[in-house]
């Protein structure tokens, strides 16, 4: 099982996160450095081949459970993940998923889409009740609330959405993220 520590030590080689969502994004990790990458696409028939061609490239594999078709928002798709998939762990924005992966030894990644004050409570008490590894706050250009959030969830975070250049990753980093994940290929490293 993937540790929080070997974790943080992949963000220091490299803080960007590739997250794919499409077979030509799949491909395109064979030539970056990325050490990491957030698969989000794919259904129940392709989804074992999706994670197992980043796993043969050496990749750290996280599927994002609410995004794979044929998936029902219950905890057999992570039981599916954990017996079917080579995957190191899972994304979620359902509390009771990141529950059930962290039971079953899956790394556990909560997402939140950071849209109003409410949503700001929400994330100190979701990750409280939840426990995951690690935190991921969208959209990934607010800083100042990522800043706000790193000092109170004590969990390591990752900023995501809307990355549109090199000065959204710096701007997430410097307000506390250890890494960023984007689709956005021209940032991925290489």
């Amino acid at each position: 099982m993937l540790t929080t520590e070997e974790f943080l030590e992949n963000t220091e080689v490299c803080p960007v996160i590739a997250a794919v969502n499409k077979w030509e994004a799949v491909e395109k990790c064979q030539e970056v450095d990325c050490k990491m990458v957030n698969v989000l696409f794919g259904d129940i028939c392709n989804i074992a081949d999706i994670v197992k061609q980043l796993k043969k490239i050496g990749k750290v594999v996280f599927v994002h459970v609410d995004l794979i078709m044929g998936f029902a928002s219950k905890e057999i798709c992570v039981d599916f993940i954990k017996k079917y998939t080579e995957a190191d762990g899972i994304i979620s924005t359902k509390p009771y998923l990141i529950k059930h992966a962290n039971e079953m030894g899956l790394f556990t990644i909560q997402r939140f889409f950071l849209i109003d004050f409410i949503t700001y409570a929400n994330v100190v008490k979701h990750v409280h009740a939840t426990d995951p590894n690690v935190v991921e706050l969208l959209p990934a250009g607010l800083s100042k609330v990522i800043r706000y959030l790193c000092d109170e969830i004590d969990r390591p975070v990752i900023a995501g959405g809307l990355v549109l250049d090199k000065d959204d990753v710096i701007g997430a980093l410097s307000a506390g993220a250890i890494a960023v994940s984007t689709t956005n290929q021209e940032i991925w490293c290489d």
